[in-house]
């Protein structure tokens, strides 16, 4: 296979190319020579073209599947089309209007996230994916508790109500005033912070020889805060909504083992996300096909998202779409865009 410039086919196999693949996009059937000789404008005889479709194969931009004598874009062909002869369409009115009714001012920001997943999902006929803003509370309060000899539980209290747990290995013969005294000196100490500053700060103050508390105490600490390091503060915040769209697709019940795979990848929640990041730096939508990413080399899936921003400018979080690489792009692509600008609207007000 090559990668194929636009510029180096010849106008015939451009025009030809350009019917199969919007063609397959819009009823998810291969195309055959009869089909695209009725298209307006070409006036090539079915051998003509079906020569022209030879050779657009032998260059992997098209493949024939084993039932069909007609042809379907594979996923090099797909890339080809949207970086070089794709046409997008804006958003309709009626689009923009369903999104900016759901990303209002009114409430909490979680819940526009949420709805936007559920917008998107609906007008695009896909999964909808948000990530979201890594906001991490301040801390209120950390206490421990003994389970058993050697074992213990790290309480984590954040200023918002939110409680953490994690279990983790006690130092030998640890008492409970030990107990006792690490927690309240990581609670008067390091309260108000962030939990990634007071790791920051707690790491420094070991190295310093700094914690003005007894050994004990300090082994407490220092394994409290290894457990806490080990929950990822960073870990990724990820909505899903609309998986039941994925079963809808035409193509969906003829390949349903692609939609498990691709409905088991939504379940990597983390896998998405670390996805999705690959988009924060792009300056409008991206678009990832198939096996283009290693986590949907199985389903053959496709992913668009685009970043959205806080009042500062900084990117905060991606917003996308999820399905088969059979996708509307000249239409999705577009939303997808106008979803995260609104999004960036809202949150720079």
């Amino acid at each position: 296979m090559t990668n194929t410039p636009i510029t180096e086919m010849t106008t015939r196999a451009q025009d030809i190319f350009r019917v199969v693949v919007e063609s397959y996009l819009d009823n998810g059937a291969p195309v055959g020579s009869r089909t695209i000789s009725k298209a307006p404008g070409l006036e090539l005889s079915p051998a003509s073209i079906r020569n022209v479709m030879q050779d657009l194969e032998e260059l992997g931009l098209l493949a024939a599947p084993h039932t069909s004598a007609g042809r379907v874009p594979t996923e090099l062909g797909l890339r080809l089309f949207v970086d070089g002869m794709m046409q997008a369409a804006a958003p309709s009115q009626q689009e923009r209007d369903a999104i900016e009714s759901q990303i209002t001012e009114q409430g909490p920001v979680e819940d526009a996230l949420r709805a936007t997943t559920s917008i998107l999902s609906g007008l695009s006929s896909c999964a909808g994916l948000v990530l979201v803003p890594k906001r991490e509370p301040l801390l209120k309060q950390f206490s421990f508790v003994k389970l058993s000899e050697g074992q213990g539980l790290a309480i984590l209290v954040s200023q918002d109500g939110g409680v953490e747990n994690r279990v983790l290995d006690l130092p030998p013969g640890v008492s409970e005033s030990a107990l006792v005294e690490a927690g309240n000196y990581l609670t008067a100490r390091y309260g108000g912070m962030t939990l990634s500053q007071a790791l920051s700060t707690v790491d420094r103050e070991i190295s310093a020889g700094e914690l003005a508390i007894d050994k004990a105490s300090e082994e407490l600490v220092k394994a409290g805060m290894v457990t806490w390091s080990r929950d990822p503060s960073d870990r990724p915040v990820l909505i899903v909504r609309g998986q039941a769209n994925l079963l809808q697709d035409n193509s969906a019940l003829a390949d349903l083992d692609r939609v498990r795979r691709l409905l088991d990848e939504l379940e990597a929640k983390q896998e998405i996300a670390r996805l999705l990041d690959n988009a924060r730096d792009a300056e409008a939508a991206k678009i990832f096909i198939g096996a283009e990413n290693k986590l949907f080399s199985l389903s053959g899936s496709s992913v668009i998202a685009a970043p959205y921003k806080d009042g500062d400018g900084q990117v905060v979080g991606v917003v996308g779409v999820i399905g088969p690489t059979r996708l509307n792009y000249a239409r999705v692509v577009p939303m997808v865009d106008f979803t995260a600008q609104t999004l960036s609207r809202l949150l720079t007000k």
